[in-house]
């Protein structure tokens, strides 16, 4: 295995590892009314994503395709790069949450409007951070992480846009305002005062 194949998988083990320890201070949730309407989606896409893993076919195109592409050295460190920034991305957006971080489409007791740090720019910079450490992963590693990039980023969108509704209702003009001034995924660049 490659130096930075190698480098990419510890930074996943790294990410998962922080991840789980992060979560024990976290908010209890108020109710779990917004999960469970996402149990049947989260089911979905774990189950289409073993099976893609699990395909005979697709390993063996995934396979084909690693060994007739020259995987050049740029192109490994590139996606250790961008596995980094994701990483980071995601790490200082879940520091700035605080407290207040929960499972997608979960709701917090007492929740608050963050829009410190990363969330200034970007609403769900958590998302963000981890697709782009999955584009890092599929460029450094394997075009099998291009391929779960389209489910678990349609499932990340899903989850943003139930989690803005629910935000709507808790803070109808702070969250109004804040929507106007970042995107969803990646920063706004131009915007209305």
């Amino acid at each position: 295995m490659s130096l930075y194949r190698s480098i990419i998988a510890g930074l996943w083990l790294l990410f998962v590892a922080y991840w789980a320890v992060a979560a024990v201070g976290a908010k209890r949730d108020a109710g779990s009314r917004l999960w469970r309407g996402g149990l049947g989606l989260r089911l979905v896409l774990i189950l289409l994503i073993a099976t893609m893993v699990r395909s005979p076919s697709l390993r063996g195109f995934l396979t084909e395709t690693q060994r007739s592409a020259s995987h050049s050295d740029i192109f490994g460190w590139t996606g250790v790069a961008l596995c980094v920034l994701g990483f980071g991305l995601a790490i200082i957006a879940r520091w700035h949450l605080g407290r207040n971080w929960g499972m997608p489409m979960s709701r917090k007791e007492q929740p608050e409007l963050v829009t410190s740090g990363p969330y200034s720019l970007i609403r769900h910079p958590i998302y963000a951070g981890l697709i782009v450490a999955m584009l890092g992963s599929a460029i450094g590693v394997n075009i099998l992480w291009a391929v779960m990039i389209v489910p678990v980023g349609g499932y990340f969108i899903y989850s943003a846009r139930r989690e803005e509704t629910l935000m709507l209702q808790l803070f109808p003009e702070h969250y109004r305002a804040y929507m106007a001034r970042t995107g969803m995924l990646a920063p706004r660049l131009f915007w209305r005062r």
